[in-house]
């Protein structure tokens, strides 16, 4: 129970990333506000936090509308004496636009898709950090963890995609430096491949992905569960040297190697940066991955490197 006590909002937490991350951060001890828009999945996620013993409160809460948002706070300042730890910044409603527009290039589809992708995910981001980090301004102390993605650092399905984590990225990053004299850590956090619900259902189940070629598929089927980012998170928070990890990207693989954790079922987690993870993606170099050793790493703008669609 390393959070006990701990005050904690995630968005977006009704399924997906967001869901693990709220069962891991509970399960730790904290008190979690869990928001999104669909009343149902919330409470299933509220009911799986229960059984495992820990405290969630579900808030309908729409990521697009500032109204709700604001009321989600004062909520919070009210049950919770003004107290508020940390905020999870991890709503978003893009992944359908995503796969029902992959293959098609951004003057080939419709404009509005940024709106899709960036609305409920960056915009909401940045209304949600400008009340959390009023309460933890004021409390002296917080971590405002971003959920980005490699997208940000190189091209990755569509335009606005990567245009909005490249700006989450900067927003983790700007906010820090502001933040960092408050006691307020901020960081922007990405995790690798995720078999999320959607993941399954527009990726693994299906048996070809317009735009997505088979190496993308197998990252996936072998990729994180939905748990780990949460169990990065947990450990983030009880690192004494937290703060000088603000305004930092950081990856889970990078996390999971720090902190010396493995994925919920047992797993090693996969290193994005690993050598020998790159050359087993490339066909005709795959066979050196077998000699060379897992601990060497490549600096991160290597990655820009990469074929977007793997």
């Amino acid at each position: 129970m390393s959070l006990s006590g701990w005050v904690c909002v995630v968005t977006g937490a009704s399924r997906g990333i967001g869901r693990g991350i709220a069962l891991q951060l509970s399960e730790a001890g904290a008190t979690v506000y869990i928001t999104g828009r669909q009343e149902k999945t919330l409470k299933q996620t509220a009911a799986e936090v229960k059984e495992r013993g820990g405290n969630c409160l579900p808030v309908i809460c729409d990521s697009t509308n500032d109204k709700e948002i604001e009321e989600l706070f004062e909520r919070i300042k009210r049950e919770q004496n003004g107290r508020l730890d940390m905020l999870v910044n991890n709503a978003y409603a893009g992944v359908h636009a995503v796969f029902e527009n992959m293959g098609k290039k951004f003057w080939e589809t419709d404009p509005t898709i940024w709106d899709s992708i960036n609305n409920t995910g960056l915009r909401g981001h940045y209304f949600f950090s400008v009340y959390a980090s009023r309460m933890m301004v004021d409390q002296g102390r917080g971590l405002i963890v971003t959920i980005s993605s490699m997208g940000g650092l190189r091209y990755l399905f569509n335009v606005p995609y990567g245009v909005g984590k490249a700006a989450c990225d900067r927003l983790a990053a700007d906010m820090a430096v502001e933040l960092k004299s408050r006691g307020v850590t901020s960081v922007s956090l990405w995790p690798g491949a995720v078999q999320t619900e959607l993941v399954s259902q527009f990726v693994l189940e299906q048996d070809t992905v317009t735009g997505i070629n088979s190496k993308f598929k197998d990252v996936f089927a072998n990729g994180e569960t939905t748990e780990l980012s949460g169990k990065c998170i947990v450990n983030l928070a009880k690192d004494k040297n937290m703060m000088s990890l603000t305004g930092k990207v950081l990856m889970t693989c990078d996390l999971a190697r720090r902190y010396g954790i493995q994925d919920v079922d047992g797993r090693s987690v996969a290193d994005y940066t690993s050598l020998k993870f790159l050359l087993n993606q490339v066909p005709y170099l795959s066979w050196l991955s077998t000699v060379v050793p897992s601990f060497l790493r490549v600096p991160r703008f290597v990655l820009t490197l990469a074929n977007g669609r793997f």
